[in-house]
């Protein structure tokens, strides 16, 4: 039930834009989770995907998460996490806290590319 909230309010900002311009990828996360009762947990680049440019996890305690990308065509899509692919989000949530200075030096994009293929081979983001 959770994504479908998160869906929902992406739906919202979509059609509340009477202009046609989008607000920025993060903005409109930690506006769902605002409006979810979230909180982001974090916000990726994805490099060298061909469909996904920007994935973001929005928290609702401590064994659910619904996982939001921005595709490169700008459409935006979610889906609901659990289980095992909460260790992942887990620990792009730890790389997320840290520093600026300590993102440089850690790499964030194979545990992000794994989580992707994870929901990917469950029916996400296909």
């Amino acid at each position: 039930m959770v994504a479908g909230h998160v869906e929902m309010v992406l739906f919202e900002q979509s059609i509340a834009n009477p202009d046609g311009i989008q607000k920025p990828f993060s903005d409109r996360v930690i506006d769902a989770a605002e409006k979810t009762e979230g909180s982001v947990l974090f916000n990726v680049r994805i490099d060298g995907d061909a469909a996904i440019r920007r994935m973001a996890a929005i928290g609702y305690g401590a064994a659910e998460a619904a996982i939001v990308v921005l595709e490169k065509g700008g459409q935006m899509r979610c889906a609901l996490v659990n289980g095992e692919a909460c260790t992942l989000v887990t620990e792009l949530s730890a790389w997320e806290s840290l520093p600026l200075s300590e993102h440089a030096r850690i790499e964030y994009r194979g545990t992000a590319t794994i989580l992707l293929a994870k929901l990917r081979s469950s029916g996400h983001f296909s």
